[in-house]
Order: C-alpha cells, then sequence, then structure tokens
C-alpha cells in the first residue's frame, strides 16, 4: 500500500467500531469518525480514502454497507487493546505502512453528494432528541456527590426491652 493518510486509519478503526455486528452505513462509520476524532474530514480526502481502501482489499461493500477485510481485522487484532482512540489510530498507521496487499481490490467510488447527505444526517441525528449510542455517557463532576435519589438510610433502632 502506498503512503497511508491519517484519515485511513481514522476510516479504518470507525468502521471496526460501526460495523461490529452487521456492516455499517455511511452514517454510522461517519458517526463512529466524529466520536473519535471530533470532527469528520473532509469530504475530498474521504473519497479518496474509501477509494484507497477498497483498492488495498482492506475495505469491501455490501448492498450500500461496508465492512472490513479479514486483513483488516488483522491488522486491527495486533493494536493495543487498553489504549485511547489516539494512541489506537497511531498503532494503526503505523501497521498500514508495512502492510502490502495480496491483490489489489476494486476501489469503492463514493459520490460527493453522498458523503454530504451522510454528513447531514449525522448532524441532523445529534441535534435530535434521540439517543445515541456511540457518544460516551457523559460523567460527574465529582465522583464522590451522590447521585439524586440515593440517600441513607438511618440504621434500625436497637432492640427495646420488653414491658411487663
Amino acid at each position: 500500500m502506498s503512503t497511508p493518510h491519517d484519515v485511513e486509519a481514522l476510516l479504518l478503526l470507525s468502521t471496526l467500531m460501526a460495523a461490529k455486528r452487521r456492516p455499517a452505513e455511511l452514517v454510522e462509520i461517519l458517526a463512529a469518525a466524529d466520536l473519535l476524532h471530533g470532527a469528520i474530514p473532509a469530504v475530498g480526502k474521504l473519497g479518496e480514502a474509501f477509494a484507497r481502501l477498497g483498492r488495498s482489499g482492506l475495505l469491501l461493500e455490501q448492498d450500500g454497507c461496508y465492512h472490513l477485510s479479514p486483513a483488516a481485522l488483522a491488522l486491527e487484532a495486533e493494536l493495543p487493546r487498553k489504549a485511547d482512540a489516539p494512541a489506537r489510530l497511531l498503532a494503526l498507521a503505523a501497521r498500514l505502512q508495512q502492510y502490502r496487499p495480496q491483490a489489489e481490490g476494486a476501489p469503492i467510488l463514493l459520490a460527493a453528494e453522498q458523503f454530504s447527505s451522510a454528513i447531514n444526517a449525522h448532524r441532523a441525528a445529534a441535534q435530535g432528541s434521540g439517543k445515541n449510542l456511540l457518544m460516551p455517557k457523559p460523567q460527574p463532576a465529582d465522583p464522590r456527590k451522590k447521585r439524586p435519589g440515593q440517600r441513607q438510610r438511618r440504621p434500625l433502632p436497637g432492640q427495646r426491652p420488653r414491658r411487663s
């Protein structure tokens, strides 16, 4: 594979997140990329990255959805498990530089309109009141602070002697 760009590592890692159980749609991949990186890359860079990853045989298309090839899953298996997202991205970029494809695959060509509509759909979903399962749960500022509704119970009164 030629010199990989950062967008390719981000795209592989976000596809891995979005396509755990089934092939992921473009909107789901972009939502995972937004979660990992904090922003969605430019449309032109995304189109080039999809084409290069498809040509190298790491990303496969199935009925308009995308999933990783066994070679890409093998690259992912070598990543550190407990590292944070930036460390995993750097490790994956290093693995991509060493990767040499066995055979050239078909490039995945997507129009700019497809990316634009997927980005707009992701932004609309983020604005909505629905629950985005890819977003991390908010943590309280002070973990020692008790949550509302939890109170300390008073101890049971001691056994009183019976009067006869």
